[in-house]
């Protein structure tokens, strides 16, 4: 296949001196010249327009119970299929699914209207719509965006799971077509920076969900980095602010990618920060406890 196959002109970016182009989707705000790619892998300056190269390229669909987004508290019980692209916007050293962020695996095209008809077939089986995850899927906003539309027309769902690091415009005009999403809170200003990702404006983009649609949280707790009680109290106020019901997902950290050298969280770390938590908020789920 072409790797040019399906790709369409991205939204969010404007042209800038000497042909290259000024990507506003995500706050890296990368400039690309002609022939590169930004951070993410997926969005491309060809002869001084930038292309979605991710569009419509799946790398991973499955049905799967709602629970394992993780979504506790929106339609339980019920599965949802969930497809994956690649590519990230963020450099996690430690990031779970590695093998289709941050390289290119092998992919199939789907139209957005195909796979939202392939959702609406499932409904037998009790698929209620279509989760954008595994990768980052917000990297793909221009897919994400049209299947979301899609899926509408057909009376179904639109489930996101998301690192949340993306521009306010972009985030605005797609939570409008979300029911429920899961936002990571991968943890302060300073895991941000090791990461590559803006606090403010995560933590921001939860705000904006929580008012547009469902919305849970989700924290990796890795041992030494973010497993502090002061560092989840923290948290846990932020998200009280907002709802002192949002749920928060504290979760298990084992090694990959990167930092494959270091030791698992505990289970009695999550289950002590699930009781500093607790202290904040109505709703606090420990998460990965086999």
């Amino acid at each position: 296949m072409d790797e040019n196959a399906g790709m369409v002109k991205a939204q969010y970016w404007h042209q800038i001196e000497d042909g290259k182009c000024k990507c506003e989707l995500c706050p890296h705000a990368c400039e690309m010249p002609n022939g590169s790619s930004g951070l993410c892998g997926v969005r491309k300056n060809i002869n001084g327009q930038l292309y979605a190269t991710s569009y419509g390229e799946i790398s991973a669909a499955a049905l799967d119970p709602i629970e394992k987004k993780p979504l506790r508290l929106y339609k339980p019980g019920s599965k949802i299929l969930s497809i994956g692209s690649y590519g990230c916007n963020m450099k996690c050293p430690f990031c779970q699914n590695h093998d289709i962020s941050m390289t290119k695996p092998e992919t199939q095209h789907v139209t957005a209207k195909t796979i939202a008809k392939t959702a609406a077939a499932m409904a037998p089986k009790g698929n209620i719509g279509l989760a954008y995850t595994y990768n980052e899927p917000l990297v793909s906003f221009e897919y994400v965006y049209e299947c979301a539309n899609e899926v509408k027309a057909l009376g179904m769902d639109n489930i996101l799971v998301t690192n949340g690091s993306v521009s306010p415009d972009a985030f605005a005009s797609l939570i409008e077509l979300i029911d429920a999403a899961n936002i990571d809170l991968k943890g302060g200003s300073d895991f941000y920076r090791m990461a590559g990702g803006s606090h403010e404006l995560v933590r921001e983009n939860i705000r904006r969900s929580a008012g547009k649609c469902h919305v849970e949280v989700t924290w990796l707790a890795i041992p030494g980095e973010n497993d502090s009680d002061q560092e989840m109290d923290e948290a846990a106020s932020f998200l009280a602010s907002i709802d002192k019901a949002i749920p928060l997902h504290i979760t298990r950290f084992f090694p990959k990618h990167k930092w494959a050298d270091r030791e698992e969280t505990s289970r009695e770390t999550v289950l002590r920060l699930v009781d500093v938590a607790k202290r904040r908020l109505e709703n606090v789920f420990a998460g990965n406890m086999r």
